[in-house]
């Protein structure tokens, strides 16, 4: 039971629970408690205070802390709570634009689209515009309109930096901008970045609906605030112009997601935006052991783009923190495999304790290999999302055909799903007839037979016009769950699966099963505030339907599906790790070039690094009692053995920290019981430069011939930049160089690709 008084805070968490008006900045560390200052605050306001629960806001990024945030505070303060606006940011706007968008030229009925949908979209517009996609990526498209709309950018202003700057691709970036918003308005949908930038022009332009809002939330609270984009920052800002009550808490240390357009000047820059500001900083961290957190503040600690402080706990010193080196990928695998199975075997973890991250998705195979050969269930946070599946987004897009016929992905996505014999010529002449009449697909679908030249496949697409509007006359009297059943029901979608009897069908029976679960887990959860007259809002909808559905998957991230609950080691990218805490955890590849990663490495803007390293102090602060940092000399990448040093961030650790030690398991590959010439002990040694040969085994050339550089010349490597030759071998059809590059450690390749060059002097 959550204490519901403000006696368990520590004098600064009190501090920051009890500040009423005016802008508040608060610092929180990793695991300092920053959710129960949060809803303490809340329900100071609403008790202490006398605050109206409908005029406070609180905004986090992801549903499962919203979640958590509300069932918090209503153990705080009962059924009030559920008047106090707890959400993302995405769902605060799109409730928003569900009672205003058509202000700005939009049904209210609109569609959300994800990333599989923006990027069918973004096809479409590239082969009407006749694009060359070999040149031009429609990824990259997405990617610089995706940060566009994060700096509110609109196509126009797009098309006029271009023409100032002279720019030939940036014109064609502008117009293809151009093209996919108009696209996305004649569909009725809005991508994941219009949600906040379409709401900031809503703001913008009627300045009645943002005072409405201003009104109604007279207290703002955003968590997470290093991860705020400009957008988010403007959206806020705009808020909280009238009354200034504006709460932000977050950690410029865990700010790790610049690729994706979040600003840490937001947080960095506050008090110079807001001079009035009070600053709070949250230093006592409740998640880890001192160990643990010396290690956190010892590697932050060399970044300069960050504002003072240093966590401690009263936990205790616990277990020294662990670094170990080995040979290769398969060896560092073998041992956390091992580790992990020990720990399960002694009764110190159970395996769910136990967190395996890395830097990329890619590190996960040969983890996921020696999982499986101890027998060890894990799972793997940012898999495949289950709302991407085929069989998901098929009866999600009968869905939304449904709720908005106007969708035109949606209505291509399942014209011939299944089967009806639509063919793809049809689909191109209903898809034609529409360009050149600015018709939506479906409106032109309703009149397929008479399309010149169409044929048969007219007939065919006006029966699955007739079927599509026969869901729609049901819709208004169904509740979701029965829609799902009667879209499988009539479409024939359930029995083909049946028919075909396979195992995919019967996962895929299973996954649909799932979405029926899901629709009727949104029923039963809904339950709307009455709205008892007087100042009171009343909630946006009254009961479960069809478009409040929709709206809740298209906004689920792959991080809230993660609970904890079975028992099983959890494998994720240190991205995905952010927020949760294990007692138990492993940072696997800590090699310079993989973590921190080569571009950053690589960078000329210091930015990059702070970045990495921010990332590495966010997955030393996932450890609750035991942390191990692994790293191997040798990996496979691209089908090329590379040689790594250790990474930077090993030397940043206090050096009276843990075991660094060379390590070599006895292990077996989980596909074979025969023992391969890896698994055999080795003796231990500890070698501080960068792997070299102590002698020159067969084949070893003592020179370079015609490649215009011998051994102990120094060359240079378009990627790697300058190193040294240390070997050269007859590779067969092409000579074999092992060059020790000056950042990059020793590198294996051929001559033919590598195109060295012969440094003088």
């Amino acid at each position: 039971m959550e204490n519901n008084t403000d006696r368990s805070l520590n004098p600064e968490q009190h501090r920051a629970a009890t500040h009423q008006n005016g802008p508040l900045l608060i610092l929180a560390g990793a695991g300092s408690g920053k959710t129960r200052v949060l809803t303490n605050r809340i329900a100071w306001l609403i008790d202490e205070k006398e605050v109206a629960p409908w005029n406070i806001m609180a905004i986090t990024f992801t549903n499962k802390a919203a979640k958590e945030m509300k069932e918090r505070v209503e153990r705080m303060v009962g059924t009030w709570s559920a008047a106090v606006h707890v959400a993302t940011f995405h769902s605060t706007c799109v409730r928003i634009l569900r009672q205003y968008i058509d202000r700005i030229g939009y049904n209210r009925n609109f569609d959300i689209y994800d990333t599989d949908d923006s990027k069918s979209l973004m096809k479409d517009v590239c082969r009407q515009m006749e694009v060359n996609t070999k040149v031009y990526k429609e990824k990259m498209f997405l990617a610089r309109i995706s940060h566009m709309k994060d700096e509110l950018i609109d196509p126009e202003q797009c098309m006029e930096d271009a023409r100032n700057g002279m720019d030939e691709s940036g014109m064609l970036i502008a117009r293809v901008y151009a093209r996919y918003q108009q696209r996305l308005k004649m569909c009725n949908a809005l991508d994941f970045d219009d949600l906040i930038c379409q709401t900031v022009r809503l703001f913008r332009e009627h300045r009645d609906v943002l005072e409405y809002y201003q009104d109604r939330w007279h207290y703002l609270m955003v968590d997470e605030y290093q991860d705020t984009n400009k957008a988010q920052f403007v959206f806020i800002s705009l808020l909280a112009q009238k009354y200034r009550n504006l709460c932000v808490v977050g950690d410029d240390d865990q700010s790790i997601y610049r690729f994706r357009g979040a600003d840490i000047g937001n947080i960095l820059n506050f008090e110079k935006i807001f001079p009035e500001t009070e600053v709070i900083r949250l230093e006592q961290n409740y998640r880890s052991t001192q160990n643990i957190l010396d290690a956190a503040n010892s590697v932050i600690s060399n970044n300069k783009g960050r504002k003072s402080k240093r966590l401690w706990t009263d936990r205790g010193a616990g277990a020294p923190v662990s670094v170990k080196r080995f040979e290769n990928a398969s060896m560092e695998a073998g041992f956390i495999a091992e580790d992990i199975a020990r720990m399960k075997r002694t009764g110190q973890f159970e395996y769910k304790d136990s967190a395996v991250l890395y830097r990329t998705n890619a590190q996960s195979r040969a983890i996921e290999e020696q999982l499986l050969y101890e027998s060890i269930p894990y799972t793997i946070v940012g898999g495949t999302n289950f709302y991407a599946r085929k069989e998901i987004k098929d009866i999600l897009s009968y869905l939304r055909v449904i709720s908005n016929s106007s969708d035109d992905i949606a209505v291509k996505r399942i014209i011939n799903v299944p089967k009806r014999g639509i063919g793809k010529t049809s689909v191109t002449r209903v898809e034609a007839y529409a360009n050149e009449h600015g018709m939506s697909f479906y409106d032109v679908a309703r009149m397929a037979d008479k399309i010149p030249g169409i044929g048969k496949g007219g007939l065919k697409i006006r029966q699955f016009v007739h079927l599509v509007q026969e869901l729609k006359e049901r819709a208004d009297a169904s509740i979701p769950s029965e829609l799902i059943r009667l879209v499988l029901d009539k479409t024939g979608y359930e029995e083909e699966l049946r028919l075909e009897g396979t195992d995919e069908a019967k996962d895929r029976l299973e996954n649909l099963g799932e979405l029926l679960n899901k629709a009727a887990a949104y029923e039963a959860a809904f339950t709307p505030i009455e709205n008892s007259g007087g100042d009171v809002p009343g909630p946006e909808e009254q009961k479960p339907t069809l478009r409040g559905f929709l709206e809740e998957v298209s906004l689920v991230a792959d991080i809230d599906s993660f609970d904890g609950q079975e028992d099983r080691a959890v494998l994720m990218t240190l991205h995905s790790a952010k927020g949760l805490e294990f007692p138990n955890v492993y940072i696997t590849g800590m090699d310079e070039g993989l973590f921190p990663s080569y571009q950053s490495a690589m960078s000329t803007d210091p930015a990059d690094m702070e970045e990495e390293r921010r990332l590495c102090y966010v997955g030393i602060t996932r450890a609750m009692d035991h942390l191990t940092l692994t790293g191997a000399r040798m990996r496979m990448l691209r089908g090329q053995m590379d040689w790594y040093r250790e990474s930077r961030f090993l030397s940043e650790l206090p050096t009276r920290h843990g075991s660094h030690e060379e390590a070599q398991p006895k292990m077996r590959s989980p596909y074979s019981s025969a023992p391969k010439p890896w698994d055999q002990p080795r003796r231990k040694t500890v070698i501080r430069k960068p792997f070299m040969l102590s002698q020159e085994p067969a084949g070893v050339l003592k020179s370079g011939g015609d490649l215009g550089y011998d051994v102990g010349d120094t060359v240079s490597h378009i990627k790697f930049g300058q190193g040294v030759v240390k070997e050269i071998r007859d590779g067969g059809r092409d000579k074999e160089v092992t060059v020790e590059f000056d950042r990059f450690g020793v590198k294996k390749m051929f001559a033919g690709f590598a195109k060295l060059k012969r440094v003088e002097g």
